[in-house]
């Protein structure tokens, strides 16, 4: 029952984070004057539509902004903009006027200038960096899951209000006895230098034997400093204590929307810095193939494997991750949703034709080259584009549902 209610609230997560990109280029494409000729939420076949009322859009009082359009009139062309809930909930879509380069009628998406062309393209990945921000500001607030290594902070304004490590049980007799631990302790840091898991506590005990450290303890709230002589290197353990992961929370007050701000800069540099490993991984493992050596072979082989094992598709964050991090609470829930936000931007940015990074730039190349970008070349560059991503989309999905079962 969990691991259902954890896909569909991913299902929700993600359809309203694809709503949210759309209307990025909705919102730019009613600036650049851009006829949007319907604004859809899931995908066809259509449930039920409005239309927005002409007249009202006149300034007449008294009247309607919008009417709900009969089903014998969906298929016909309207004067103004199209609403509709579709019946595939898998995102959301803004059809514009004219949506060609070439298309140079008033009011299309290809008449615009090219700067309006460049607001309304990039309009969805803004609309996605400001929904990450807006979450993990409100997060900031009311306190932030630490998932990365040095996760951005304010540190005069913030208040930890979870932990790494929790102390389970004392051993008795045990240098961590001596030194006043008890269970439920925290511990945050070693010697001033902070931790983010029991292995750390245990390795650094191992490389001190028979010295004194200090470890930095939360207990009730209250910071605390206390130090252990550690066991020497032949004892059966060298703190004595059982410990299990804790979770860090970071709470800030008036620096939140920095911290929204820096977080988000922080995840978007990882993103682009693990795509970057990926496609590494990937080109350099291929080409190792063909080499004669058979060690050479086999670290190629380990590298394609780490770029499979580094891609996740829609199986993967609905059906794994989503379940995982529900179980694991709104604040967590949150910080994926926002996760996922900042990955869609990004992803959209990268040239490729299909997307609307790609799409931007090979506009700029025919504007740079002073030649018209025809709609047959466009729909011919872009399809085939499409076509690539919809098969690489579906090799991740079966890769998804091996990992998932």
């Amino acid at each position: 029952m969990n691991i259902v209610f954890g896909i569909i609230i991913g299902l929700i997560i993600l359809m309203l984070l694809v709503i949210a990109h759309e209307f990025g280029h909705f919102i730019m494409a009613c600036r650049s004057d851009v006829k949007v000729n319907e604004f859809g939420i899931g995908f066809p076949p259509r449930a039920i539509a409005w239309v927005r009322n002409p007249e009202w859009k006149k300034g007449k009082k008294g009247v309607k902004k919008w009417l709900r359009l009969p089903k014998e009139d969906w298929g016909k062309s309207q004067e103004t903009l199209i609403f509709s809930i579709n019946w595939l909930p898998i995102g959301g879509f803004c059809a514009m006027d004219g949506e060609s380069d070439a298309d140079t009628r008033p009011g299309t998406f290809g008449s615009t200038s090219f700067w309006g062309k460049t607001k309304i393209l990039f309009g969805g990945v803004l609309m996605n960096w400001l929904v990450a921000f807006v979450l993990l500001t409100i997060l900031a607030f009311t306190g932030m899951p630490q998932f990365l290594e040095n996760q951005f902070h304010i540190e005069s304004d913030s208040k930890i209000i979870g932990n790494a490590v929790i102390i389970k049980e004392v051993t008795s007799g045990s240098p961590a006895e001596a030194a006043g631990f008890m269970a439920d302790d925290a511990i945050i840091g070693i010697d001033g230098e902070p931790i983010s898991n029991p292995n750390e506590v245990t390795a650094y005990g191992q490389a001190h034997p028979g010295e004194t450290v200090v470890y930095n303890v939360i207990r009730n709230d209250e910071r605390l400093e206390l130090s252990a002589k550690l066991n020497e290197a032949d004892a059966e353990y060298s703190l004595g204590v059982q410990m299990q992961y804790g979770q860090t929370f970071v709470r800030s007050t008036w620096s939140a929307p920095i911290v929204g701000l820096g977080t988000t800069l922080q995840i978007t540099g990882e993103t682009f810095r693990s795509l970057g490993e990926l496609v590494w991984n990937l080109v350099s493992g291929v080409f190792r193939q063909f080499s004669f050596n058979d060690e050479v072979r086999e670290s190629g082989q380990a590298a394609i494997a780490s770029a499979g094992d580094a891609v996740s598709g829609p199986v993967g964050i609905i059906g794994v991750l989503f379940p995982a991090f529900a179980e694991s609470g709104v604040a967590n829930l949150t910080f994926l949703a926002a996760l996922i936000s900042i990955s869609l931007a990004c992803m959209n940015v990268l040239p490729i034709p299909a997307l609307d990074g790609g799409r931007w730039l090979l506009i700029a190349i025919f504007r740079l080259r002073r030649k018209k970008l025809t709609k047959e070349t466009e729909e011919k560059v872009v399809s085939r584009a499409f076509a690539v991503l919809f098969v690489l989309i579906i090799v991740i999905t079966i890769l998804d549902i091996t990992r998932f079962f």
